[in-house]
């Protein structure tokens, strides 16, 4: 699958994620851009999925008529993404053209 990966994840995520083509917004020239705009480009690019710490985004976009999926981390905290890459593959694996997932990868202390 062709994954992008926002910018407000830690950027060490594409390598742990095997299997996948992963490229990231900066890569893409699409840093600092609005979530409309990324989620548009991205689609319009053939993107399958976007992975996002951002977890007001399914309240601001919608997804109707889009092919690409997103996926949503719970927290952006680079030990906790890195230490459940198994969670994310999974969401990964199953997300559909058009949905939002919620990857609840939260520790206990950060509740």
């Amino acid at each position: 699958m062709r994954v992008l990966l926002d910018e407000n994840l830690p950027q060490r995520l594409r390598l742990h994620l095997a299997g996948h083509e992963v490229v990231t917004t900066a890569y893409q020239g699409w840093a600092g851009w609005s979530n409309g705009a990324l989620v548009r480009a991205a689609d319009e690019l053939a993107f399958d999925i976007l992975i996002t710490a951002d977890q007001g985004l399914n309240y601001q976009q919608s997804l109707m008529g889009r092919k690409i999926a997103v996926v949503v981390l719970s927290t952006n905290k680079s030990s906790v993404v890195l230490a459940n890459v198994a969670k994310i593959l999974t969401a990964i694996s199953a997300a559909k053209p058009g949905s939002f997932s919620l990857v609840d990868i939260t520790t206990r202390e950060e509740r």
